[in-house]
């Protein structure tokens, strides 16, 4: 058996704060921050107005630029805006609450996002240091069991609130969170059975040796196991993204917060930093969700043609750059696929209508679990087939 020694310990314990601090303060928070922001410039698109594009500081500032607010760059301060707004809001809690229960579930819902993203491979290496904050074997199960406890703070929001409103939201989630787990962790199986492990690193590693799995191209070729194997692959994908969209409560499947039905669901009777937890929590468990995405079918951080970090791999003109320059540039990449798949969920947003909750749970249940299940015996019956 391997023991640590001093030294290693402190190095293993410092990297990991760095790696924290990096990917909480500098990369996770910033970018919910301008999510929201990017959410309601997206939306202004789609529905053919402005959006925000005022808050920010004054151009005129510049030499030589006359306008103080330009259409790109006006509205930048809004997130900043909106934090300063939540942080001088008055902390009101009403009466009737469970007061205890009403204080701890906010932070209930917003931990276990932050948690799970400690097992995502968010780049390769710098200085020889994995880009992951807790290096698992476990890392996709580990994901999948702490983000299943956010419900409970969803629910004792809902519970203690004691109001009509928020209890159903409560109830709504709980049963929407449970029914599209088993969805969401069923069509995950074909990508460990292809990529035979469940470490996150080790997925990402086989996907930068044989292709994405959802372009399996590599080494110049299509092998006709990777073009079978791109049928489960693809329903995999598919339910998964469905899956993730329901557990995150985003549109069409936000029934737990439906402001045409229940005001604004379990969080009705929230304000000032406790609304704000349940917003950065959902913010935040939609990166970790689409980040998850990316490593399963995306190939993580790796880009055809650019060197890993340390300058491993990719086209032998580049190898010749210092690593750490690739390290930064494998982190760019996986924040930019992280980037373009939150695009695609604003984009859903504002664009197809809720479901009835009797729908939401017909989908869950009667399709997804079903073709989830079915995949996984056509993807064991592939593997068999070719090897």
């Amino acid at each position: 058996m391997d023991y640590l020694t001093s030294s290693d310990f402190l190095f293993l314990t410092g990297t990991s704060l760095l790696k924290t601090f990096f990917l909480i303060f500098a990369v996770v928070l910033p970018m919910v921050s301008y999510t929201v922001y990017a959410e309601r410039r997206v939306s202004a698109l789609i529905q053919d107005r402005l959006g925000p594009n005022r808050t920010g500081f004054p151009l005129s500032l510049i030499p030589g630029v006359k306008n103080d607010w330009s259409p790109i760059l006006g509205g930048l301060g809004q997130p900043v805006a909106d934090a300063v707004k939540f942080l001088l809001k008055e902390d009101f809690v009403p009466a009737h609450v469970n007061k205890f229960y009403f204080w701890i579930a906010p932070a209930l819902s917003m931990m276990p996002a932050l948690v799970t993203l400690a097992a995502i491979p968010f780049g390769s290496t710098i200085l020889n240091v994995p880009m992951v904050v807790a290096n698992i074997n476990v890392g996709l199960l580990f994901m999948f069991a702490i983000s299943s406890v956010s419900v409970y703070g969803i629910v004792i929001a809902g519970w203690s609130s004691n109001s009509k409103y928020p209890f159903l939201g409560g109830i709504r989630s709980s049963s929407q969170m449970i029914s599209y787990e088993l969805g969401m962790g069923l069509s995950a199986v074909p990508v460990l059975l292809i990529a035979g492990s469940t470490s996150l690193p080790r997925i990402v590693e086989f996907q930068i040796q044989n292709g994405w799995l959802l372009f399996p191209y590599s080494n110049g070729h299509f092998g006709f196991a990777k073009t079978l194997l791109w049928i489960p692959v693809i329903i995999a994908f598919v339910t998964f993204t469905i899956s993730m969209f329901a557990e995150t409560n985003r549109l069409p499947f936000d029934l737990p917060e439906s402001e045409t039905e229940l005001v604004a669901g379990y969080h009705t009777e929230y304000s000032s930093m406790k609304f704000a937890l349940f917003f950065l929590g959902e913010y935040t468990a939609m990166i970790a969700g689409c980040s998850l995405i990316v490593v399963l079918f995306f190939g993580g951080y790796h880009f055809p043609g650019i060197p890993n970090g340390d300058a491993h791999g990719g086209l032998p003109i580049l190898r010749h750059i210092p690593g750490t320059i690739w390290g930064i540039v494998n982190i760019t990449v996986f924040f930019g696929k992280v980037a373009a798949l939150l695009f695609v969920f604003i984009w859903v947003r504002w664009t197809l209508p809720r479901f009835r909750f009797d729908q939401l749970m017909k989908l869950g249940w009667l399709y997804l679990f079903e073709i989830a299940l079915v995949n996984i015996f056509l993807t064991a019956g592939i593997l068999a087939f070719t090897h």
